[in-house]
């Protein structure tokens, strides 16, 4: 639902993003993820099978360091992604399709302390079930956790007037 068009101009202005544009961004995003959490678990196996564990029907054990670190490493790759992705045109891959864009709290574009704080601010929302995303639908600005927290916000671009 995008705002209506000014009298003066071809372009409306930017929406809200409501949390069923950002799940499906989410889900989205859950596919080039997966890709590079392959990749990072890729490097550990055989990183793992480098250290002396020949058997292919072995694998990291899990609650292991080497399985506390894998996660760590997923995490930080994912990080990577998102607050690349924001602070280079503020935009994921999954965001693109819906027309999403995360913007500091002023509309310029947010600093990497910001996106960094967002991204650990949205996991611990996953984390605790989607809670701090359901919340958006409670708070009046319609802003989840990791907005406000992070002083960022996500809009939702007009379509292009051809």
């Amino acid at each position: 639902m995008d705002n209506a068009a000014s009298p003066h101009s071809d372009v409306a202005a930017p929406a809200k993003a409501l949390i069923g544009w950002r799940l499906l961004a989410l889900l989205y995003d859950l596919w080039p993820v997966l890709a590079l959490w392959i990749a990072v678990s890729a490097i550990f196996t055989a990183g793992y099978t480098f250290l002396g564990h020949h058997d292919p029907h072995e694998n990291i054990p899990p609650f292991s360091l080497l399985a506390w670190l894998l996660w760590a490493a997923c995490w930080g790759v994912t990080g990577l992604y998102a607050t690349i992705s924001w602070r280079r045109g503020g935009q994921t891959l999954g965001m693109r399709p819906w027309r999403l864009k995360v913007v500091a709290a002023d509309g310029t574009p947010p600093s990497w302390r910001a996106l960094w704080l967002r991204f650990a601010v949205g996991t611990l929302s996953l984390l605790l079930g989607g809670l701090g995303f359901w919340w958006a639908w409670l708070d009046r600005r319609r802003s989840t956790w990791h907005d406000r927290l992070s002083d960022t916000r996500m809009i939702r671009m007009p379509k292009k007037v051809a």
